[in-house]
């Protein structure tokens, strides 16, 4: 079943001018956070902003990069008024601090929606922390607004497939049961995928409910880059080797045995060197087995900024998106778009029949492996290293691919309808 993109039809308001669009987004980090989906929630508000929108967006004083840090509580920036609400500071670690993390989020955060929300408001809850639809529906039901869910993963289902404990029984289903009953009641459900708009029709989400914008990449800030003319490449000691790169969050939701397995075989092509940007919940394990194993092909680097993306992607000469195989639908790793708009091929490692998989097989940008096959993916890798001409013609059709259907133009573009709709059904 496809899902294209939909905009509310409005009624028929009369002569006059029609009603005001307020928007208000609700999600635990927002500029200046680098974290994937803060850089896209900040991406629409400020272009809603900017189209003229009424834009409020509550969130943390927190940035997922820098736990530690302290953004201000209220300023405005870009014509976007941000509310960064207290919550408590346990950060990811301990499992009970990060629970009652997402407890002082939800409390502080109903407080401010419900001061700051009316009839003449779209409320659009994504989903850090999980669940916080439950909260803005009720929210929602009381003001009178409508909502729009922006979901860019489903939980429980995230934690009932990592197996989670005590997220297989009936405290999944009820979590489950409160989710998708914010769901119904919510005037849009956007997915970012195929697999989990069709997953929501099998939850008895109405169709008519859910719409799919994908996630996108800024096709003019992030643009193929030549490695001759990257910087990052010389500075981080690259320029004369073919670079394998992982970038991002490497979290329980990603494998990386492959990875190791794949470095281990190709340890003695000394040209081909594997670059790991990010951080995450496997970043010390890969450390620590990188050592254990004496891989010298392994090489880690932080978060860059924003303003360097388009070189720290454009750095490696091809790029790996991993995804375990059981977490397909209900999650679409965003980091196949600023990889596209940078025009670099890329290896997914995941279910063959996945979102991405089948997303590189249809655009002719790249090929898939078993997340457990480290010696097709060093197969693979070895294929490019030997035949550029192939991994550059696979890295053009991705930018090709992106201009047609992913750019930030494109999927804006479907927001500001998708909301204008909305606010005047």
């Amino acid at each position: 079943m496809d899902h294209a993109p939909v905009a509310l039809t409005p009624r028929d308001r009369g002569p006059g001018k029609p009603k005001p669009v307020h928007i208000i987004f609700l999600n635990r980090f927002f500029h200046p956070d680098l974290s994937a989906t803060s850089q896209m929630l900040s991406d629409l508000a400020f272009s809603l902003a900017k189209a003229g929108k009424r834009v409020d967006v509550i969130a943390s004083r927190q940035r997922y990069d820098v736990p530690n840090a302290l953004l201000p509580r209220q300023e405005t920036l870009r014509g976007v008024r941000i509310h960064r609400i207290w919550t408590s500071r346990f950060g990811r670690a301990w499992l009970p601090g990060r629970m009652f993390d997402y407890l002082t989020f939800y409390t502080s955060a109903a407080w401010c929606l419900w001061r700051l929300a009316n009839a003449d408001s779209v409320i659009v809850a994504k989903t850090d922390p999980p669940l916080i639809s439950v909260m803005a529906a009720g929210i929602a039901r009381l003001r009178r607004a409508p909502l729009v869910n922006w979901l860019q993963d489903l939980f429980p289902e995230i934690a009932s497939a990592l197996r989670v404990r005590s997220m297989n029984g009936i405290l999944a289903r009820c979590l489950r049961g409160l989710r998708n009953a914010s769901l119904r009641q919510a005037a849009m459900n956007v997915a970012v995928g195929e697999r989990m708009a069709t997953y929501l029709t099998g939850q008895r989400i109405p169709a008519a409910r859910i719409a799919v914008i994908h996630n996108w990449a800024d096709a003019d800030a992030v643009q193929p880059l030549p490695a001759a003319a990257n910087p990052l490449r010389a500075t981080w000691g690259l320029s004369d080797r073919f670079v394998v790169g992982y970038s991002g969050n490497l979290g329980r939701a990603h494998d990386f045995g492959a990875v190791l397995q794949a470095a281990e075989l190709l340890r003695e092509q000394t040209r081909i060197v594997f670059l790991i940007i990010g951080d995450g919940y496997y970043k010390t394990w890969l450390e620590r087995e990188a050592v254990r194993r004496r891989l010298e092909n392994l090489a880690f680097k932080p978060y860059q900024p924003r303003e360097r993306l388009a070189q720290s992607l454009g750095a490696a000469d091809v790029h790996l998106i991993s995804l375990r195989p059981e977490l397909e639908g209900f999650i679409v790793p965003s980091k196949f778009y600023g990889i596209a708009a940078a025009g670099r091929p890329m290896v997914f490692m995941g279910d063959a029949e996945g979102e991405i998989a089948r997303l590189l097989a249809q655009e002719h940008g790249g090929s898939t492996v078993a997340p457990d096959n480290g010696r097709q993916l060093a197969k693979i890798i070895g294929e490019l290293a030997n035949n550029p001409d192939l991994g550059r013609q696979w890295g053009a059709n991705a930018r090709q691919a992106l201009e047609r259907h992913f750019s930030g133009q494109q999927a804006l573009a479907a927001w500001r309808a998708l909301l204008e709709g909305v606010a005047s059904h």
